[in-house]
């Protein structure tokens, strides 16, 4: 069968399709991490039907989200040693197998345990998955077309968030949220067949040993800070429990330091950090990452939980926004081939940031058209951000340092987003408790919530403004 024949080699692929097999390669792997999104934000919409479904808080439940999030940032640290290992394509056919069995083994799943673990498998491939993409824009497309190029990839990151509450919340009042599992299976399953035949074979396998303790301490750090912000609501900011887990968090980092200065190899290299751009890009990422995986989550969680929406209509009111980000991102990524993207990615977060003070200064009063209005400028900006992030950071780097930059660009802004998600849900729960959780105190929990997100996003603008600023193209 044509689909099984053994892999053809990159120049023999490029001579076969032209000038656009690059775009073909670029839609195969945007196509992949559709698949591991989708498994992202379309969970968001089933909060509510799993604390009813299992008799559990919100604080916990947050947990089927954080926990592939976690997953999904602590995988992503590996994925250059294991293309240097295996390869492109078979990396990305091992990745979407495990992702298609995890999500069948969730939808099969009659406990919250072993929902939380199918997550957690999820959330382990596609972190795999969505620095591919990146990584092969900058290797396969020249300066002057890499933000149109960066359009078509950013569809994976941006536009599936964006569309995915209302296919979620459509599958959950029809089918329960064990459905939403399989959201993305139909988009890895026609990956992993077009990659079959169209990605090459690797041109050469290295050899270099893992660094395995590097990656040891970074998943310690990573997930002692993720608990110690959990552990806020249930034990408190002064209990032995909490001050622990930022003890775990501040010591994996001085000792990960220490390894990496001693290390010729280590999983990330100190080095980056000289480039002052890509240093700020890494602030900049994780602090994005924060808001635009808490306002995925916090948006639908608003709607049905303070304002009574049901869960298909929650995704409905988003859908517009989503419509908005489609009309933007080929602008967008024009834009960011002709300006400097360090202020196209300025004007982003400004925009993104704004509109969660429309839900914060309207509270539990926001009507519909409001909300639309807010999703729709929010996501105006969230497209003009991600093809001129990438482009502002990466753009400096030396070729050799591609492989590791592009990981730790989608590192942070995963790390960010679990943080955000984590931070979120304990922040309006906690404020729930004070003014209560049924109007008019719930909305007002909302409200600071939502403002915490326009705070955070402050910071960014901070971090960009230390940014090298480019020549403007022509």
């Amino acid at each position: 069968m044509p689909l099984l024949r053994p892999a053809a080699s990159f120049d023999a692929l490029s001579q076969r399709y032209g000038e656009r097999y690059k775009w073909m390669v670029l839609f195969i792997l945007a196509l992949g991490t559709v698949a591991g999104v989708l498994c992202t934000s379309s969970f968001n919409v089933a909060v509510p039907a799993l604390t009813r479904h299992f008799r559990l808080g919100q604080d916990q439940v947050q947990w089927a989200m954080t926990g592939f999030l976690a997953a999904m940032t602590v995988a992503m640290l590996p994925t250059s040693w294991l293309l240097d290992r295996l390869g492109f394509r078979r990396v990305f056919l091992i990745a979407l197998a495990i992702l298609g069995l995890a999500s069948l083994a969730g939808f099969f799943a009659p406990t919250f345990a072993l929902v939380v673990a199918a997550r957690i498998v999820q959330g382990a491939a596609a972190g795999v998955l969505q620095p591919m993409g990146a990584l092969a824009l900058m290797r396969l497309f020249p300066p002057e077309i890499q933000g149109r190029a960066s359009g078509l990839l950013i569809f994976s990151i941006a536009l599936t968030p964006a569309v995915a509450p209302s296919l979620g919340g459509l599958l959950l009042d029809r089918f329960g949220w064990q459905s939403i599992f399989l959201l993305g299976l139909p988009f890895a399953v026609v990956a992993a067949l077009a990659a079959i035949r169209l990605l090459p074979a690797p041109r050469e396998i290295k050899t270099q040993a893992f660094d395995w303790i590097g990656l040891g301490w970074l998943t310690l750090g990573a997930i002692a800070l993720i608990e110690g912000v959990a552990s806020l609501q249930h034990s408190g900011l002064a209990s032995p429990w909490t001050i622990t887990q930022y003890t775990l968090s501040l010591l994996s980092a001085v000792l990960y330091y220490r390894h990496a200065r001693h290390r010729d190899d280590p999983l990330i290299r100190l080095d980056l950090f000289e480039q002052r751009s890509f240093a700020m890009g890494t602030v900049v990422s994780f602090v994005y990452g924060f808001g635009l995986y808490a306002s995925t989550y916090l948006i639908p969680v608003f709607l049905q939980n303070a304002l009574s929406f049901k869960a298909a209509a929650a995704g409905i009111a988003l859908l517009p926004s989503g419509i908005a980000l489609v009309v933007m991102l080929p602008l967008a990524g024009r834009m960011a081939d002709r300006y400097p993207p360090k202020w196209i990615t300025l004007i982003g977060l400004l925009i993104f940031g704004a509109s969660f003070l429309v839900f914060s200064v309207r509270g539990g009063g926001i009507l519909y058209g409001e909300i639309i209005l807010a999703t729709v400028v929010g996501r105006i900006g969230l497209g003009l951000i991600l093809p001129a992030l990438n482009l502002a950071t990466l753009r400096h780097m030396e070729p050799h340092q591609l492989g590791q930059s592009s990981v730790l660009i989608s590192y942070a802004r995963q790390l960010g987003g679990v943080m955000g998600v984590a931070v979120v849900a304990v922040f309006v729960e906690w404020r729930e408790s004070v003014y209560g959780a049924v109007p008019p105190g719930i909305y007002s929990a909302y409200a600071q919530g939502f403002l915490l997100l326009a705070a955070i996003f402050a910071l960014a603008v901070l971090a960009t403004c230390f940014m090298k600023t480019e020549a403007r193209r022509r």
